[in-house]
């Protein structure tokens, strides 16, 4: 008897999504001041942190392994992130939607059933270019000089793919190791044998 996997959401599913956006919210704002300092050096080197901005939605997406939970983490971190009294205020929220959107597509596109680094990779990625579609209007990217964009895209795709994408496999594997993730879903072996995929 093969038994179907259940993609609906539950209540601890929303409540872990949350708790796990509220830490990943603080670890926004708490990275503000630090993007903010490497802003100031003028070279684009802000765009390689970038990426810790769409860990929320990968990270979320890898542990649940559910539709909405990578779009419901990476709003539910941007509004924390507004309520921690993020230095971009209620804008920030506008890019957690974005981010959030991209990056939960990936994991549709695969149809929830691929969860591996590659996915993870992709997933951070995604999230980066809808970022940049409120980066033109809002930050004036079209005022900038070619050099300077380019630059900033390919730090803040890197930025992505680490810090977005393998950061939060590794941490999601590390917390399978554990047996911590069997709180939210009970890991089998072809739980472990996706993430070699």
């Amino acid at each position: 008897m093969e038994t179907k996997k259940n993609y609906v959401l539950n209540l601890t599913d929303i409540l872990v999504t949350i708790v796990v956006s509220l830490v990943f919210g603080l670890i926004f704002r708490l990275m503000g001041p630090v993007y903010d300092l490497l802003q100031s050096f003028g070279i684009q080197l802000d765009a390689l942190i970038y990426g810790i901005w769409f860990i929320a939605g990968p990270f979320t997406a890898l542990l649940i392994r559910k539709p909405g939970v990578a779009f419901l983490a990476e709003t539910a971190a941007a509004l924390a992130e507004v309520l921690f009294g993020g230095s971009g205020g209620i804008v920030n929220l506008y890019y957690g939607l974005i981010q959030g959107a991209f990056s939960e597509l990936i994991f549709a596109v695969f149809l929830y059933k691929r969860f591996n680094i590659g996915t993870a990779m992709l997933s951070g990625l995604t999230a980066s270019a809808g970022s940049l579609i409120l980066d033109f209007p809002l930050n004036a990217f079209y005022q900038m000089p070619g050099w300077v964009i380019t630059l900033n895209i390919i730090f803040r795709f890197i930025g992505a793919l680490i810090l977005s994408g393998v950061l939060p496999f590794l941490l999601v594997k590390a917390l399978e190791k554990t047996g911590v993730t069997q709180l939210v879903r009970p890991v089998t072996k072809e739980d472990y044998d996706v993430l070699n995929k």
